[in-house]
């Protein structure tokens, strides 16, 4: 699964990068959010999208971790549907049509991981990113929910929620020793593919579905402090010491 991760790239460069639509003047919809080494579930977060307006340039949007189905009646729900899995996503009532339409791109620095050790009570957290530095372009779909509980006629309506889940595909053999699972990771070469709102192929589309590439990940022990979503800071994805059964360990923040 994929439980945390840290984004900290702005917009303006999430645009760059990934060849995306983001005006500072013209997007004032979209609030700005800080660099956050420890993005958990209900934190809002960048994701680049098919843009309506513009078929054929994605844009940078603000969404919430932890899908909201439009059906749903409250948004804890969210809370529950932080990932997909890759397998069962085209089949699944509450992600099928998304796969098919409602997809997107998450943009990472990395994710953490915990893995279990023998003969400590405490999971050792990893960090996990790209070789060369490079931003993750995680797959993802996602939904706009409204209220239902508020009436038309009540005034102003509802604001729409836009929220988005990662999907998830069996581990390669880099992360295989931390866990069973990983974020879909979508090559440079298909994001296009994978954005286009009128390719439908969920045939296609589910063949993106796999592990990455066993090379392009490296993985580092860092301290339990990730533990605790309060804590934000870039001091979270500095490598420390394993802790070792025997040893002093590390201790639950």
């Amino acid at each position: 699964m994929c439980g945390r991760f840290v984004s900290t790239n702005s917009p303006e460069r999430i645009a760059a990068y990934f060849g995306a639509s983001f005006d500072s003047a013209t997007d004032e919809s979209v609030p700005t959010v800080a660099e956050n080494y420890n993005v958990a579930p209900t934190n809002d977060v960048y994701a680049v999208v098919a843009d309506r307006d513009h078929p054929g340039t994605p844009a940078v949007r603000l969404f919430r971790w932890g899908l909201v189905p439009s059906w749903a009646k409250d948004p804890k729900i969210g809370s529950k549907m932080i990932n997909a899995r890759g397998e069962t996503v085209a089949e699944k009532p509450a992600f099928k049509k998304l796969f098919a339409s409602r997809r997107v791109l998450i943009p990472m620095d990395g994710f953490y991981e915990w893995k279990q050790v023998a003969g400590l009570k405490v999971k050792q957290p990893m960090y996990i990113h790209r070789r060369d530095g490079e931003p993750l372009a995680v797959a993802g779909l996602w939904s706009a929910w409204r209220d239902p509980s508020v009436e038309p006629g009540q005034g102003a309506p509802a604001p729409w929620l836009h929220s988005c889940t990662v999907i998830t595909t069996t581990a390669n053999a880099t992360m295989a020793p931390v866990h069973d699972r990983m974020p879909v990771l979508v090559p440079a070469s298909r994001w296009h593919e994978w954005l286009d709102q009128n390719n439908a192929d969920v045939d296609r589309l589910g063949q993106m579905l796999v592990p990455a590439p066993d090379d392009l990940l490296v993985i580092h022990p860092v301290s339990v402090a990730v533990n605790n979503v309060r804590n934000k800071g870039p001091e979270l994805i500095d490598e420390v010491e394993p802790a070792e059964p025997g040893g002093p360990g590390q201790l639950p923040i």
